[in-house]
């Protein structure tokens, strides 16, 4: 049987359409993805992302910890603030992309994605040579996305928190929606501001209210994973199974800003990533936009401008809502992955024009 959220009766009285995503039964769309799309663009949308995994890492030797399972340099974190990291493995590659919160200075909350929960703590418990103290909270925690250029004034409504004090990458916890020590993070996957929330389960219907309550003027709607993905799309943010795996590295995938290589940091593939970096990449992932009419998928194959020689294959892709023209990401050959090259993508038999582009896609 598939796995509920705190939401998911809710998610069904609303019309919304469900389907299996990570083992749990999750709304894909409600009113449609164009339209839950360009909302959380315009207004303010609510995502249930309560299947995300929650991990605590507590201890004197919690900071060695992370920063042996993790890419990023975890000791330039204080209280309140949140860093994007991976977990890397032997090979290079890329167990899990991840965010770590500092709660206190020997208290971390490690956020996972859903599909990885079971993956992610077996890897963390396997690698705890320093004897931190682990806990799987990720069925003891609900959380919501509030997102929108409109969502901080839907739940400042609901907190005496000043939320616009909260930087970018920084949480606080207190009272919101008469709910005590809830997590309000300034993060999310969608590129147009907003809020992540984190609870007790059994408040959630409450804080579901209030939300929608609040931001009722201001035209909100719940969102499924449908406008979540175009939605991080078009602003190229990776998505893990699709754009990163375990045999993707982070050098391959830009996202060496999260990998420091900095001297007491003998992170899990740091020799292997190292020689990456000093040797250079065989593909590196790209944006793209298509020239002609069409919608890339994962798996279809990339050329060259000629249309003959092959250079990689598309990893995400959808229409873009909001600039009407199709757009993905893919891995191909160093040598092409230069923003304003010309390349193809052959869509079923057709060989359809495309352009190299840095993302966002979404001006």
């Amino acid at each position: 049987m598939m796995k509920t959220t705190p939401f998911t009766e809710k998610h069904i009285s609303l019309g919304a359409k469900m389907h299996e995503f990570a083992g749990y039964n999750m709304p894909i769309e409600y009113s449609g993805i164009i339209d839950e799309h360009l909302t959380v663009c315009r207004s303010v949308g609510v995502f249930d992302v309560s299947h995300m995994g929650e991990f605590w890492v507590k201890g004197p030797r919690a900071l060695s910890f992370l920063q042996k399972v993790t890419s990023n340099d975890v000791s330039v974190l204080t209280p309140g603030r949140v860093q994007y990291s991976c977990f890397p493995n032997e090979e290079g590659g890329i167990v899990d992309d991840l965010l770590v919160y500092q709660y206190e200075p020997e208290k971390y909350l490690l956020v996972v994605n859903a599909s990885n929960i079971e993956k992610d703590w077996a890897w963390c418990t396997a690698h705890n040579t320093e004897d931190v103290l682990l806990e799987n909270a990720s069925d003891r925690m609900a959380q919501l996305a509030v997102q929108g250029p409109l969502a901080l004034d839907t739940l400042q409504k609901l907190t005496d928190i000043n939320l616009s004090a909260i930087p970018y990458y920084h949480f606080t916890h207190g009272m919101l929606a008469g709910e005590r020590e809830v997590i309000i993070s300034n993060t999310g996957y969608t590129g147009a501001g907003g809020f992540e929330l984190y609870f007790r389960p059994e408040a959630a219907l409450k804080v579901w209210t209030a939300i929608f309550e609040a931001g009722m003027p201001f035209g909100i709607k719940p969102v499924g994973l449908g406008a979540r993905d175009t939605l991080r799309l078009e602003m190229g943010f990776c998505l893990y199974g699709n754009d990163l795996n375990d045999t993707t590295s982070p050098l391959e995938a830009g996202l060496g800003w999260i990998t420091k290589f900095i001297d007491g940091k003998n992170f899990i593939g740091r020799p292997v990533l190292e020689r990456q970096k000093e040797e250079g990449v065989t593909r590196r992932l790209i944006g793209f936009e298509l020239l002609d009419r069409g919608i890339p998928r994962p798996g279809y194959l990339l050329y060259a401008a000629d249309g003959q020689v092959e250079i990689g294959h598309v990893t995400s892709g959808t229409m873009s809502p909001l600039r009407k023209v199709g757009i993905g990401m893919g891995y191909v050959k160093p040598e092409y992955a230069i923003p304003g090259t010309e390349i193809c993508m052959d869509m079923r038999g057709r060989k359809l024009k495309a352009r190299v582009v840095k993302p966002p896609f979404r001006k």
